[in-house]
């Protein structure tokens, strides 16, 4: 078979099986009379075996080692290719993932399209410095899509550039707050406080719904952040993680402090004097444990506050004892 007849029967074109001859990849059989290539059958099934190798991304250097070299490993040479093909796909996934981001910026010419792109690149940097420089200018005339600052700030280990970076994002119309909620069900620990405390920093109503949401979380931390956050914001339904919080010693300052300030309610003040005094009556309350509760005694007001305090002042514990004194000595005082 000539050389057209196989282009046209195999779809190699014909400038192709000259390259692969000349590569040694596949040599005609034999030569007409007048000295044209005449491909045999076993040469056209190379050929075949060629492209097919071709197809799965094997360079004709690899595919020349495949058909010719008896110790040629098939599985190590495709394990690489996989290897390979991930690479690129995650290549091209970050391409697309980038031009959709400047796409979301909605640029008015080029000269956005550069703004934009050194932007997104800035907060890429390796350089904390230049990642919270980036973050506190995407607030500008050009603002970063939501989608990149959500996921700039579910990823950001530095303190710094995480409170720059949730600054930006609180200056967004909704806050990220959609793809935040998501970030609450990270199968990533860190993934998930990060989320909760962008939450936390915006005081919209729909934030809040998030928040409480977030009390029932089955991570603690994120059921503490949202507990202080939402003590702050007057919510009862926060009481009882705030009391935990005080109890096991866990950001228990921050915690008695959003407690005495709910106090100053008459009607929360007795359901936190009682869920105090509650803890206080469980077996096995560590000394330290009953002097965290007696200091967040202190500022609820009330008679069962003060009961439980004059308890605690004959504890057994003299750290707990005089503790609890020294608070009912501040609250007869007042």
């Amino acid at each position: 078979m000539l050389i057209g007849d196989v282009a046209r029967r195999s779809g190699v074109s014909a400038r192709m099986l000259r390259h692969y001859e000349s590569l040694g990849l596949v040599r005609p059989t034999g030569r007409t009379g007048a000295g044209y290539r005449e491909y045999s059958g076993e040469d056209i099934r190379r050929i075949l075996h060629i492209e097919s190798l071709r197809s799965l991304g094997l360079s004709l250097r690899e595919v020349g080692c495949a058909l010719d070299d008896p110790g040629f490993k098939p599985p190590e040479l495709v394990d690489d290719l996989i290897h390979r093909t991930r690479e690129r796909i995650a290549a091209e996934t970050a391409l697309l993932t980038r031009l959709r981001r400047i796409g979301a910026a909605e640029p008015a010419d080029w000269a956005d399209v550069l703004q934009t792109v050194a932007l997104l690149q800035a907060l890429g940097s390796k350089n904390a410095g230049t990642r919270q420089r980036a973050a506190l200018s995407s607030a500008g005339e050009i603002p970063v899509p939501v989608e990149t600052l959500v996921e700039a700030v579910l990823g950001e280990a530095d303190p710094n550039v995480a409170g720059a970076l949730r600054w930006a994002l609180a200056q967004s119309d909704d806050g990220g707050l959609p793809l935040l909620a998501e970030g609450l069900g990270s199968p990533v620990a860190e993934v998930r406080a990060r989320a909760v405390r962008a939450i936390a920093e915006n005081p919209s109503g729909a934030a809040t719904a998030l928040l409480h949401d977030a009390l029932t979380n089955p991570d603690t931390v994120v059921r503490r952040c949202a507990a202080v956050e939402l003590g702050a914001r007057g919510a009862a339904d926060a009481v009882p993680t705030l009391i935990d919080m005080v109890v096991e010693g866990t950001n228990d300052v921050d915690a008695a402090d959003v407690l005495s300030a709910l106090a100053s309610c008459p009607a929360s003040a007795e359901r936190i004097a009682t869920g105090l005094v509650e803890r206080l009556s469980h077996g096995a309350v560590e000394p330290s444990a009953r002097r965290r509760l007696a200091q967040a005694l202190a500022d609820v007001p009330g008679v069962t506050a003060s009961r439980a305090l004059k308890d605690l002042s004959r504890d057994e514990d003299r750290a707990v004892a005089l503790t609890a004194a020294y608070v009912l000595g501040i609250r007869d005082a007042r």
